[in-house]
């Protein structure tokens, strides 16, 4: 893992970094500068957009914090594995913890699906994308993972690519080993694709339809029935550990 600068505080920005340019702030970034960190003038930060890696920017601005100008680039843009998440949709602070959880264990895409047990039915995606941007700001990650608009389970199956692996975590699938079913499984050569039902588990004709899938892993998380925002930390990390770029690899790359 690279040497990561986690002492100077981070700030995503949407506009395009270079030396010499110049970023307005806005409010809310203003005041948690100036108000929440207590940082003015002079003062420097980490700066990312997710498309020209990380910089670091001095502040200016005389009474409070209000644009930053850009002074040297410290890390170029990286790209993340091709991995997929692919949920049914939680209640809000449930929610806000899966996605950012997701984005520290390396999913590039998010992508809600409705099952017809799913609770959930509206997704806020605005929320979605802040605690995608929030998760890397805190954790030093320079890509930001895309927010997709929910669609039914059927729609996610007939639009996503057959070449890529799906591992269908399924609390119904015989309790064996996780990893060596995944290091036995099929090439993840394609991208990686991972789906977690909602709290009621997948119907009976959901469940035929995803075996029937090809390039499909069918994945139990063990012994102990999982909360769905539980399972996503423990399927990404059983993925990453055995298929991902904890392996040195990347799916997809």
């Amino acid at each position: 893992m690279p040497q990561l600068d986690f002492r100077s505080p981070r700030l995503f920005v949407d506009a395009a970094l270079a030396v010499g340019e110049t970023v307005t702030l806005e409010r809310s970034q203003s005041n948690y500068l100036g108000n929440v960190l207590r940082l003015s003038a002079g003062d420097t930060i980490l700066v990312f957009n997710g498309r020209d890696g990380e910089w670091r920017a001095a502040i200016a601005g005389r009474k409070r914090p209000d644009s930053l100008s850009v002074v040297a680039q410290t890390r170029p843009q990286d790209r993340l594995p091709d991995l997929a998440y692919v949920f049914s949709p939680l209640k809000h602070a449930r929610l806000d913890y899966m996605v950012q959880k997701a984005v520290e264990m390396g999913a590039s895409s998010l992508q809600p699906v409705l099952t017809r047990f799913t609770q959930v039915a509206r997704v806020n995606g605005e929320r979605m994308r802040a605690n995608v941007i929030e998760a890397a700001e805190q954790c030093g990650i320079l890509s930001l993972a895309t927010v997709t608009e929910p669609v039914t389970l059927d729609r996610y199956l007939s639009q996503r690519d057959a070449q890529r692996l799906l591992v269908f975590c399924d609390e119904a699938a015989e309790t064996a080993n996780p990893l060596q079913a995944l290091q036995s499984g099929r090439s993840p050569s394609g991208g990686i694709d991972i789906l977690i039902g909602p709290e009621g588990g997948f119907a009976e004709e959901e469940r035929a339809i995803l075996m029937r899938q090809p390039r499909t892993v069918r994945l139990s998380l063990g012994a102990r029935v999982l909360r769905a925002d539980t399972a996503a930390v423990a399927a990404l990390a059983l993925v990453q550990a055995a298929l991902g770029d904890w392996t040195g690899a990347a799916p997809g790359g």
